[in-house]
């Protein structure tokens, strides 16, 4: 549960939309993911799909009682709570409107603001780049007047000279770049290709990790691990419009998904991981920023966050495997934010 917050009364709600709105600030309040409160579910008996919980929360209609116990109970609400869920919602089904008793909260009483979420939720399909063209015939040479021999013998040897020159300072940028990489090669530690729609490993710049889910879990929550043990889920590149992109996630036990920020990113240090696509309260796409000059990695800045200046972060210990990752405020040294696409 997040920490300091009251869970939200449903009392406080007048309307559909109000007690819907309170029904996503309880999932946020619960701070658990969709698998998450699935697995907590089942653990009681109930069953609570990770697509039913996503459908429900973005849906303008009362959810049936059956299902709103069971995501009440999930998400762990206080001793009693779920009387006071059933009744209201059973007023508002009746009514169309909830008018609370006078020892109840009023409008105002912890209630979020009902808003539109930003989020990312399949803005667009993505578009395929196009086909090369063939580049056209080179046309033929005009026919001009032969220098002479003199002359032509004068630009042989300068192009041999540029041509010798040219050797040695590669031969010298070759040598400088060896010895201050301590003569050895390091296919890790630079930035990477330029992100490319496909199958890619996403590396942290700078130490031997990867991103990927721990073995085991069911949160979807993203780490950075050891490359070698970074193989969950398999991540892929997907272009859409705009210059956006989207991660795909697959997983061997839950399928196709899609790495993003719950909740629209209102939550500041909310989670970066992965669930079903298409969930219209997650951030599901992102803009990949180049950084440095020369390019040193490229941050992922969640697109729509309705947490402006984020940048999805490791958070915690940057050297230590294990380290989760989170939306959290971009920083000028980009420091833990900093990633390569590399194409598998």
């Amino acid at each position: 549960m997040t920490s300091g917050e009251r869970a939200p009364d449903p009392r406080a709600a007048r309307s559909t939309a109000d007690f819907l709105a309170r029904l996503q600030a309880l999932k946020d309040w619960s701070g658990l993911t969709y698998r998450e409160l699935s697995a907590r579910a089942d653990a009681r008996g109930d069953v609570l799909p990770r697509s039913t919980v996503a459908n429900m929360l973005a849906r303008t209609t009362l959810p049936r009682e059956e299902l709103l116990s069971v995501f009440v109970l999930a998400c762990g609400a206080p001793p009693g709570a779920l009387e006071d869920w059933l009744a209201v919602r059973k007023e508002l089904a009746v009514r169309g409107v909830y008018e609370p008793g006078p020892q109840e909260p009023s409008a105002g009483a912890g209630a979020p603001e009902v808003s539109e979420i930003p989020g990312a939720s399949g803005a667009g399909e993505g578009t395929e780049p196009d086909e090369a063209r063939p580049a056209g015939e080179a046309g033929e040479a005009g026919q001009a007047g032969e220098w002479p021999a003199p002359a032509r013998a004068r630009m042989a040897r300068a192009l041999v000279g540029a041509v010798a020159l040219a050797g040695l300072l590669l031969a010298a940028v070759s040598v400088i770049a060896f010895v201050r990489d301590g003569g050895a090669a390091h296919p890790r530690s630079g930035p990477g290709p330029a992100p490319a729609a496909g199958d890619v490993t996403i590396r942290v710049v700078g130490p031997d990790f990867c991103l990927g889910e721990r073995r085991g879990t069911r949160s979807g929550q993203i780490h950075q691990l050891p490359c070698a043990q970074a193989e969950v889920p398999r991540y892929s590149l997907k272009e859409l419009d705009g210059g956006r992109w989207r991660i795909v996630s697959d997983h061997p036990d839950f399928g196709f998904g899609c790495s993003g920020i719950p909740s629209g990113g209102r939550i500041p240090d909310a989670a970066f991981e992965d669930s079903e696509c298409g969930d219209p309260t997650r951030v599901e796409s992102f803009t990949l920023e180049p950084y440095g000059s020369p390019v040193r990695g490229h941050r992922i800045v969640p697109a729509g966050s309705a947490t402006p200046g984020s940048c999805v972060t490791v958070v915690g210990d940057r050297a230590a495997a294990g380290s989760r990752l989170a939306q959290a405020p971009c920083v000028a040294d980009a420091a833990g934010q900093l990633f390569a696409f590399d194409r598998r």
